[in-house]
């Protein structure tokens, strides 16, 4: 039975976040559940009982309304104990229940969203497949319009809930009449509980990390009804850019707790952990380190005042890529580094399969792979870049950025560096090192709005000075002319045990 929906979301998220922490750190222990292991199922059934989905369900099927700033706080509630959950919430919301809510048929919507306000029901999304990874316009998974419906046949694979999801939402191309495949994506909603609907998991994979959420490779031949396809307000590309840009902004709240988290840990360590008549904090080196997580906790908060402003349904993604790319790569570099220097600050003990440090470098590893890849990503912004400005006819790297609403003010603190003839045939190495730096330019900007809004001073000035360390280090990385490259027959005159 469906529990009453707090008016209040304050109230709400805080009674979730104590909920979470007794069932994850209990009365007794410091770790209920081992943090390498799945979540029992009677233990998941409990947290979707207090409806964290129903936040991105419209008010008018009985949900919250789909506000992003509630959606990021779920998340980060999440995240903050657990991040496999927080994913398995993110791939509920952006890769299911907004997309949903925005593209498919009004007479489908209510029965999917009562099933996950009232059955505790599960929803993901299925683009990737096995020869093509992040080169998703060459899918061969095809559909083909019958009489009642749509037949879709495929493999698709490394999608997060594998053989736990009841609906999926599926990408394919349509089949034409000599047999290929539409240059368009179309996506169709499926009931996996129903037999014609059935997707068949042919495997399991053995993940490193993320072990409370389930992937593998799935096997489709299966049949929808017409109403279950998705309706795209122009070509099913820019849905699917839409879809994969709103998700990617809302990447800073699976952050948001995460990186509070090791946050919170290294800080208790670096108190208690005494070193002769001192603590661990008392050092320089830990100082820095420290500073670098609370960079990370300013910055991710920006990322989620500014996705909460533009990242709702009711806005259209599809060209926003500058920002999303930006958003999903610069938070996931930093959960990664955080999750580091609070392993690396914790000792042995961060070498613990139990150690949330240790367990978090293996679970924010991945973020920073699925949903695009942050080199591909870093270059796709460099892209973008070079792209307007030939556009705009202009050669100068800052005169260019001090135009751009996303840099225009951040880019000021890098003047000197920017100033120089951008290159418009860039290497690969080099559009990445370039979209580093534009990407932690994009993130500047997002802190110094998040400053005129009244956030803590101190924490805005620690986090401008690292990031104009990170920034200025990447330039000189973009400047150094490196060309090495891999020798592949490289055992020849080359052990070195010839050599002592």
């Amino acid at each position: 039975m469906m529990i009453e929906l707090k008016t209040e979301f304050s109230e709400y998220i805080k009674d979730f976040e104590e909920k979470l922490k007794l069932l994850f750190r209990g009365k007794e222990n410091i770790n209920q559940f081992n943090l390498a292991a799945k979540l029992p199922p009677l233990v998941m059934k409990e947290i979707l009982a207090e409806q964290p989905l129903a936040t991105a369900i419209p008010e008018e099927y009985g949900g919250r309304g789909a506000e992003v700033k509630e959606c990021l706080s779920v998340l980060a509630a999440a995240s903050y104990e657990s991040l496999p959950l927080s994913l398995t919430f993110g791939i509920n919301i952006a890769l299911f229940l907004e997309p949903l809510a925005k593209y498919a048929d009004e007479s489908v919507k209510k029965e999917v969203f009562d099933r996950f306000l009232y059955e505790q029901n599960m929803g993901g999304l299925m683009i990737t497949e096995p020869d093509y990874g992040s080169d998703a316009l060459n899918m061969k998974t095809r559909n083909s319009e019958l009489t009642n419906g749509y037949s879709i046949k495929g493999t698709k694979h490394w999608q997060g809930l594998t053989g736990l999801a009841d609906y999926w939402l599926i990408a394919s191309r349509a089949e034409l009449a000599d047999g290929g495949l539409s240059r368009d994506i179309d996506f169709f909603l499926c009931d996996n509980t129903k037999e014609k609907q059935h997707i068949v998991v042919e495997e399991y994979f053995d993940t490193m990390g993320l072990h409370m959420i389930p992937y593998g490779r799935n096997i489709l031949n299966i049949e929808v009804p017409k109403t279950f396809k998705l309706n795209p307000e122009s070509t099913g590309i820019k849905m699917m850019l839409d879809i994969l840009h709103r998700s990617r902004m809302q990447f800073p709240g699976m952050g948001m707790g995460f990186i509070k988290r090791m946050m919170d840990e290294a800080l208790l360590q670096c108190k208690n952990r005494m070193v002769g008549a001192t603590n661990l904090l008392a050092m320089d080196q830990i100082q820095f380190q420290l500073s670098k997580i609370q960079s990370a906790y300013t910055i991710c908060s920006a990322m989620c005042v500014r996705s909460s402003k533009i990242s709702g349904i009711e806005h259209n993604l599809a060209s926003e890529g500058l920002e999303a790319n930006s958003m999903k790569a610069v938070v996931t570099d930093l959960m990664q580094e955080s999750a580091q220097i609070l392993t690396q600050v914790s000792g042995a003990k961060g070498y613990q399969t139990s150690h949330v440090g240790g367990r978090g470098i293996m679970d924010s590893r991945p973020f920073q792979i699925f949903e695009g890849s942050n080199e591909m990503l870093y270059a796709q912004i460099s892209e973008i870049i070079v792209r307007q400005m030939k556009k705009q006819k202009e050669s100068n790297l800052f005169d260019f950025l001090a135009t751009l609403k996303q840099t225009a003010e951040a880019c000021h603190y890098f003047k000197q560096e920017l100033s120089f003839t951008l290159n418009s045939t860039l290497s690969q190495r080099k559009l990445f090192d370039l979209g580093k730096v534009i990407g932690r330019i994009v993130s500047l900007g997002y802190v110094l709005d998040l400053e005129l809004k009244g956030f803590r001073k101190d924490l805005i000035d620690n986090c401008i000075m690292n990031v104009k360390q990170e920034v200025r280090t990447l330039i000189c990385s973009f400047n150094f002319d490196n060309s090495s490259q891999v020798i592949e027959d490289y055992k020849s005159e080359s052990s070195w045990f010839n050599f002592a």
